[in-house]
């Protein structure tokens, strides 16, 4: 590994000399990864090079497999996938700003040039090359997602109100705080500005979202209008409803939603991705992620809402994972100016100030920049174990920064000299930063290195566009295939058929068929709303809801997993269940009554309205799912972890990524304890045998010094004394060659001296030689490429299959005038 390559540290850049104004060549800032489980803050003006230091520590996360989720306001973060291996020209001339090009009196080629030879003395100025900037590409996949945009990878917000998981859910306080921002961030969408226990439609959404994710319930917009026309419930508190909000009333909020989301704009919130965290952090092959979430082109209440909505999905993510000391991943944001203020209160900042509170003991590290100190809430920022100070504009955020230091240091207990950190912050120039880590002994100075992405910029929705073209069409062609392989199944008697080009008017009825009362009917809900000049169609399928019993040993496994089931309705008598659509972990959500009173209704087999059908139907299916339904578990038999069920490949082998690191590191720290007092040892005996050394060089010298004196005397009195044979004299002579003849004995002590000297280093060499290959080892051995994985395949039991919920089903379609018919259920 190059000097800097340390398992768990970041390369961050070389301390500086204050006094000097030099970098210190040989002293390299190696900062422990470990460390931003404690969190950290960023601060500067502009041209601190702030940019640059938060975009090296993603790097740097990157290069250790980490994964990260940054949320970028200014639109300077896409430039971490400007990342150019070979450093050519030609890679640097597409993003060049020319007008840069024309200030400087040079064509765009000539500038290119220039900038890619300024690049590459840069990085062979801080020890980087081309080389490494590839191994960052291969060790991490970088993208940007572009929410209520289709410039970059769109993300979908449809699922944003589901229910929480159960570890929120049976949290009171994380419950509330949930129900709080989520309602807060909607209501900022709309326009109105509320208080939680004041605003009446505050309220109103709160009860709502409380009564259905108490009851595990998920809703989505199409829902939530629908429950405030018809809530649940018909008390707020002690008044009934109506007294305390009436239902006209109520349908001018209903209608208010329901605007946002017919409007042509906010439909792009519904396409993309859908926001899951960990699918965020991993692909779908377990490579860690820096997911750039680019917000720059929303407007501020759009913003707030979605940045509101991602802080929540991340806290509850944050609380499916188990505990650890190792940083599993970061949650990075640029500018946070707006989103955590001193005193306004806005949605954003009580979950940001959740993480800041709890994400340590789940590994989650939060970074948070800025340049604008006086907008950031430094009580709230207690607890921020590492502070980067750049240069500041004014005394006042001097101040500012200086108070949020006292208190992190209070915090922490460590001691804080105001007097002295205020003279350091005076003194900071272009690129040169403070670091206050409450894990050091003391602050220190440093100078960034040169990032190995090219810092170009923010970046325009054209440009993120056109790095992310090639993304999205590899993206488009997969999920094109596998929906048309799904609508195709579900949607068509015969799957030959496209269903774009199916129309309804062969098959649809204005009337809502009679069913015997012995078959069950079920509805599922709409997903996304019907638009003005469309139709609603419901079609007709057999579905089920069932829940199916795996228990493993060996694997630790014992799990009832939910399955729902889709099958078209038979042209003959069996229904063919190998064709059917299955959803692992899932079961409908069920309707008991049509979306809207007019809505049509597909034609219906007469098969379907024979309850004997469906008897054997139910049959035919519980054993389908005894001899197909197997459950595929993976296995790391070196980690002795088996995935989760539900859990893909992907997922499984990012999770085993942190254990591997995880362990890597408690590795890592033993070996740190075991060699510590051995180079302790060594360090001492080479102090020791440092000053013998001086001690035998100053003998030396004096014995040198005395013995001219002594002859030199002895000299001078046989030059002026006239008895020149005297025995004091001859005495004299005597006693000075003797003296010569104990310098050159100590002569020799200084080189026993100095080759005992040159063994203990070349000992303490070769014990770190011995330290580096052993972490070497470790690295090798916790490397995920290097983890024998296996397959594991595990059948229901067979008298634990349940079937809950069987009958017939209507889906939702919405039909334009032309005919054409897409669905409006979710079919994930």
């Amino acid at each position: 590994m190059d000097h800097y390559e340390k398992l768990g540290a970041f390369y961050l850049g070389k301390l500086y000399d204050a006094d000097e104004g030099a970098v210190k060549k040989d002293e390299l800032l190696l900062y422990e990864s470990k460390d931003l489980t404690t969190h950290g803050v960023c601060v500067g003006m502009t041209g601190s090079g702030k940019t640059g230091l938060c975009l090296s520590l993603l790097e740097e996360a990157a290069m250790d497999g980490i994964p990260a989720i940054a949320i970028d306001p200014k639109g300077d973060l896409g430039n971490l996938l400007l990342t150019f291996p070979e450093i050519k020209p030609s890679d640097f001339s597409p993003w060049i700003d020319e007008s840069e090009a024309q200030r400087n009196g040079m064509t765009p080629g000539e500038y290119a040039k220039q900038v890619a030879n300024n690049w590459k003395e840069g990085l062979g100025d801080w020890g980087q090359t081309g080389e490494r900037i590839a191994s960052l590409k291969e060790k991490a996949d970088f993208a940007i997602y572009t929410p209520g945009s289709t410039a970059g990878l769109p993300l979908t917000v449809l699922r944003s109100f589901d229910a929480p998981p159960p570890e929120i859910a049976q949290d009171l306080e994380a419950m509330q705080c949930r129900i709080q921002a989520s309602v807060s961030g909607l209501l900022s969408l709309l326009g109105i500005m509320s208080d939680p226990l004041q605003s009446r439609e505050h309220i109103l959404l709160s009860n709502i979202l409380n009564t259905a994710w108490s009851g595990g319930k998920s809703l989505d917009l199409p829902g939530l209008i629908r429950e405030i026309q018809k809530p649940s419930f018909d008390k707020i508190g002690v008044f009934d409803l109506e007294s305390f909000y009436p239902s006209s009333e109520r349908f001018s909020l209903a209608m208010r939603i329901n605007n946002l989301l017919a409007s042509p704009g906010f439909s792009v919130w519904m396409q993309g991705e859908p926001l899951n965290i960990n699918k965020l952090m991993y692909t779908p092959e377990g490579k860690p992620r820096i997911a750039i979430m680019s917000i720059a082109h929303l407007s501020d209440s759009e913003r707030m809402f979605f940045v509101t909505i991602l802080l929540n999905e991340i806290l509850a993510w944050m609380r499916t994972q188990p505990g650890t000391s190792s940083l599993r991943a970061l949650l990075y944001m640029d500018e946070i100016f707006g989103y955590f203020p001193p005193t306004a209160n806005p949605p954003s900042k009580q979950p940001m100030l959740t993480l800041l509170k709890q994400a340590r003991a789940y590994g989650l590290g939060v970074m948070l920049a800025t340049q604008n100190p006086v907008d950031l809430d430094y009580k709230g920022l207690a607890n921020t174990g590492t502070w980067f100070i750049g240069r500041l504009q004014t005394e006042r955020d001097k101040l500012r920064v200086l108070d949020g230091l006292e208190g992190a240091c209070t915090t922490s207990g460590t001691e804080f000299d105001r007097g002295k950190m205020e003279a350091v912050l005076s003194g900071l120039g272009g690129r040169v930063f403070m670091m206050n880590n409450v894990h050091d002994d003391k602050p220190v100075i440093f100078h960034t290195r040169w990032a190995m992405s090219y810092l170009r910029g923010p970046m325009t929705r054209q440009q993120i566009a056109r790095l992310m073209d090639s993304r999205k069409n590899e993206q488009g062609a997969t999920v094109a295939s596998t929906t048309h392989s799904a609508k195709s199944r579900v949607a068509n008697k015969t799957a030959a058929i496209p269903v774009e080009a199916r129309t309804e008017e062969e098959t649809s009825t204005s009337n809502r068929p009679v069913i015997p009362s012995k078959i069950e009917e079920f509805f599922l809900p709409l997903k996304q709303a019907v638009g003005s000049g469309n139709r609603l169609v419901y079609r007709p399928f057999i579905a089920a809801n069932t829940k199916l019993h795996y228990k493993n040993a060996p694997a630790k496994l014992d799990d009832w997993i939910d399955v729902a089931a889709l099958a078209n309705i038979p042209t003959e008598d069996d229904i063919e269940w190998g064709t059917a659509d299955f959803f692992s972990n899932r079961a409908f959500d069920f309707d008991k009554n049509p979306h809207l009173d007019d809505a049509q209704f597909s034609n219906l087999e007469s098969r379907a309205t024979n309850g004997k059908n469906y008897t054997g139907w139910e049959k035919d299916l519980k054993t389908f799912i005894y001899q197909e339904r197997w459950l595929t578990l993976h296995k790391c038999k070196d980690l002795k972890v088996v995935s989760k069920p539900g859990e893909t490949e992907g997922e499984f082998r990012g999770r085993i990524r942190h254990i591997a690191r995880e362990k890597r590191d408690l590795k890592v720290e033993a070996l740190k304890k075991k060699y510590k007092s051995k180079f302790a040892t060594l360090n001492d005996r080479i102090r020791r045998a440092e000053n013998k050394l001086e001690v035998e060089k100053e003998q030396y010298t004096s014995s040198k010094v005395n013995a001219a004196i002594s002859i030199g005397a002895s000299l001078m009195g046989a030059l002026l004394s006239r008895k020149l044979t005297s025995a004091r004299n001859l005495g004299r002579a005597t006693t000075a060659a003797r003296s010569f003849g104990r310098s050159g004995s100590e002569r020799g002590d200084i080189a026993r001296a100095e080759d005992a000297l040159e063994t203990l280093i070349q000992k303490l060499h070769e014990m770190e030689y011995e330290f580096e290959e052993a972490v070497n080892e470790l690295e090798f051995e916790f490397h995920t490429d290097n983890l024998h994985m296996e397959e594991l395949q595990v059948r229901p039991m067979k008298t634990d299959i349940t079937i809950h919920d069987f009958g017939l089903c209507w889906a939702p379609w919405r039909v334009n005038p032309a005919g054409i018919a897409e669905p409006l259920w979710e079919q994930e």
